[in-house]
Parts: structure tokens; sequence; C-alpha cells
């Protein structure tokens, strides 16, 4: 498994926004605790379904997600 078979998108779940591993923790979840300052180990505590690849995962798909957005001309 690679870090980004971690994130799956079911259309039938979270209203088909990426996900991890199946579960209902979605990728923006934990980018929003990450973006507020929780760290890993913390969110690792409070999810304890998460593994820290998860959490890596979810940065590698973000980073993925942000370099294919392109800006439309003003």
């Amino acid at each position: 498994m690679t870090l980004l078979d971690r994130i799956t998108i079911n259309p039938s779940q979270c209203g088909g926004r990426p996900c991890i591993r199946g579960m209902r923790i979605r990728v923006s979840d934990v980018l929003e605790l990450l973006g507020a300052g929780v760290g890993v180990d913390e969110i690792l505590v409070d999810y304890p379904d998460l593994e820290r690849e998860d959490v890596d995962a979810v940065l590698v798909w973000a980073a993925r997600y942000v370099d294919g957005l392109r800006q439309r001309p003003s």
C-alpha cells in the first residue's frame, strides 16, 4: 500500500469527499487540525484508528491537490 492508497473516495460516504482508509475521517478534518496547530501525536490520540502514515498520506494528497489547481486569468 502506498501512502496515497490510504486516501479513499466513495460517492456514498461523506458526500464523496476524500477520507482515510474508508473511515469517516475526512482528509479535510485532519488538515484543519494541522492548520490549527494541533500536533500529529495529539491527533493520533484523539483519533485512535488513525496511524501516523495516514497523516503523512493526508499531507501528500493535499500537496498533489494544490499542485493540480490552476488559477483562472483575471
